[in-house]
């Protein structure tokens, strides 16, 4: 409404005074109703809270004029014009104009919250119309409303009106347009800023610096490169601007650069506290399989695992955990190559330098079995002290395949110090000794001599392997399993598993031998054969293999006999060519019963028979012979050069 028909209806109300009171006071309120019409209709737009005070400035001009009517003529001095009602009401439309135009310049303004409905948030900013804001604006994650009745926020007005005449504003939109001013001043004067991850995008991470966007590559997230980063999320952390254009809204993030300043100045104070032999408080900052890596203050060092414990450990997370603040000592410091070797174990005594006084030999202790190997078991005595059981002293048995057949991993173990070594740092430990050796009582139980049973356990070239008591074994050599047959393999004769008898041809408990003897159990036919013959003896015989030097013959039932290819010569001299399987008449030449050998031959056989013959021509009469017989002397000659012969 105008100000013209503001005016226009007091003016009606003073030319009709001289009316009746009663009209009067009738015509009086009849203006009043359109005077307060116009200021109702104007600030209705945009609540009943901005309304009341524009419907007590309106009405006041409008009933004032009735009650002077009605009271006294006197008293319309003091009444106000209405042209000090249109003063008023001009200056109240060019404040609300001003703040207007305030609002389309895109300044922010503070306003008061004065309710939360589920689709807005109504703000009183000082203006005849309340604004709203989207309450998505002040929603968290987890879907909580974080402003109430009665809170001041900054917002910035947004193009257009609701249904009902509020005006839209945005609460982020004053925070981006107030967070750019804060992050300009920090990318010039380069100065950290806190930012909240929001979310892990294509290459980095988004994140919110006092409500605007910037863009955290992933390479400037850390020193080293960040495997999660979806770990990131929600988290707070202190980021240095290094890109910006506030033109295309762009804002680009480092946290690197301010944590390799901050390693920077670690750096240097660490190194000039850094020292051999000094003792430091690290943090681990990464695990390997060789070692820990434990930062001590912008400089890393290598924690090796040789150098974790005077123990064993398969891997360094058994002692230590990324993030674990721990002691440790300088080994190596190399200030050039700025490389830190370090050590743990060295805090502490070395377990091996008393050891020899803390295990004597024969000693009995116990521990922890930690390894078991191929060749044996690895006993923990304590921290830092092993021993080895070999897999020989572990049974008196020698049948044991494994030392895992006996003893697992972790089980509590006894054993007997058998040897110390501190500067090899070896102890070699025994577990059979816990039991008495059976072997130092064997001659007492089987003496030499004595017949014993057992069965047939394993079979080699060299013989057979028989248990005559649990962890005694005994050896048949195959030379000893037969008088007649030539064994070349047991298996000819025994089987694993055969139930057998033997002899007990000697012991060896030092060795751990037990040698014993099938074939004794019968006579020697080799004794009977030399009580039967004697040297000059000739035997029918049977050759049964050859050999470059001579041939073996069979002259008895397990008896042969060598033919010394000298000695295989027909009656004249010439060599006779023997095959397997052949039968000649053999003369003993020679005989050896400690070597069981017999020698052989078949020329000897036929010089005695031409002997004979000569003898006979000898005896014959002197007329049969011719005129140049043999002389009784070139006999003889004959005869020495045979004996020579043979």
């Amino acid at each position: 409404m105008s100000f013209e028909e503001v005016s226009n209806a007091p003016t009606t109300q003073t030319e009709d005074s001289g009316a009746p009171e009663q009209p009067q006071t009738q015509q009086a309120t009849e203006p009043s109703a359109p005077s307060e019409q116009p200021h109702i209709e104007q600030p209705a737009e945009p609540s009943p809270i901005a309304e009341q005070p524009h419907i007590e400035q309106a009405s006041e001009p409008s009933s004032q004029p009735a009650a002077s009517t009605a009271a006294a003529a006197p008293r319309s001095e003091k009444e106000p014009s209405m042209e000090d009602f249109a003063t008023a009401l001009e200056t109240f439309e060019q404040e609300q104009a001003q703040t207007e135009a305030a609002l389309n310049e895109e300044q922010i303004v503070t306003g008061t919250v004065l309710k939360v409905t589920a689709q807005y948030v109504v703000v009183d900013i000082g203006y005849k119309s309340e604004g709203v804001v989207q309450v998505a604006e002040f929603t968290d994650s987890e879907g909580n409303v974080t402003v109430k009745r009665g809170d001041e926020i900054a917002v910035m007005r947004e193009p257009g009106h609701t249904e009902e005449g509020y005006i839209h504003l945005s609460h982020q939109k004053a925070q981006r347009l107030h967070a750019w001013d804060e992050i300009e001043k920090a990318y010039t004067d380069k100065a950290s800023v806190k930012a909240r991850v929001i979310d892990r995008i294509k290459g980095g991470l988004t994140v919110d610096i006092l409500g605007a966007h910037a863009f955290l590559p992933g390479s400037q997230v850390d020193l080293r490169p960040v495997r999660n980063l979806d770990g990131l999320k929600g988290q707070e952390i202190e980021v240095r601007i290094i890109k910006l254009n506030k033109k295309r809204g762009n804002i680009v993030a480092s946290r690197k650069q301010l944590l390799e300043e901050e390693q920077s100045e670690k750096r240097t104070k660490t190194l000039d506290q850094l020292h051999e032999d000094g003792i430091l408080t690290g943090t681990v900052k990464n695990l390997t399989d060789y070692g820990a890596f434990v930062d001590l203050g912008g400089i890393d060092g290598l924690l090796h695992i040789t150098d974790m414990s005077w123990g064993r450990l398969t891997h360094p997370r058994d002692l230590v955990q990324v993030g674990d603040q721990i002691q440790v000592k300088v080994l190596k410091f190399d200030r050039e190559k700025q490389r830190v070797s370090l050590g743990f174990k060295q805090l502490t005594p070395d377990p091996w330098l008393d050891a020899a006084e803390r295990y004597p030999i024969g000693a009995h202790v116990h521990g922890r079995v930690i390894s078991v190997t191929d060749y044996g078991a690895f006993v923990e005595l304590e921290q830092g002290i092993e021993g080895l059981v070999h897999v020989s002293e572990m049974t008196w048995s020698k049948r044991m395949k494994h030392p895992s057949k006996l003893v697992n991993v972790n089980d509590q173990v006894e054993a007997v110090v058998l040897n110390v070594n501190p500067q090899e740092r070896r102890i070699s430990l025994g577990l059979k000794q816990l039991e008495s050796n059976p072997w130092e009582s064997l001659h007492e139980k089987f003496p030499v001599g004595a017949v014993v049973e057992g069965k047939v356990r394993n079979l080699t070239d060299f013989g057979a392997f028989i248990e005559i008591e649990d962890g005694i074994d005994g050896l048949v050599h195959v030379s000893n399993l037969s008088w007649t047959k030539r064994v070349k393999h047991p298996s000819e004769v025994l089987k694993k598993g055969d139930k057998v008898k033997a002899i007990v041809l000697a012991i060896e408990p030092d060795q751990r031998r037990l040698s014993l003897g099938v074939k004794q159990l019968q006579p020697d036919v080799w004794d009977t054969f030399f009580e039967q013959h004697h040297v000059g003896d000739v035997i029918h015989g049977k050759v049964l293999r050859l050999a470059s030097f001579g041939a073996f013959v069979e002259i008895a039932d397990g008896i042969e006999g060598l033919c010394h290819n000298s000695e295989a010569a027909d009656p004249q001299g010439q060599p006779i060519k023997l095959e397997s399987g052949q039968e000649f008449e053999f003369k003993v030449i020679k005989m050896n019963p400690a070597e069981k050998k017999v020698g052989l031959s078949i020329r000897a056989v036929g010089g005695v028979e031409a002997t004979r013959r000569d003898v006979e021509a000898y005896k014959a009469p002197a007329a049969t012979s011719s005129g140049t017989g043999s002389t009784i002397g070139e006999f003889m000659s004959w005869k020495r050069a045979s004996n020579e012969n043979n």
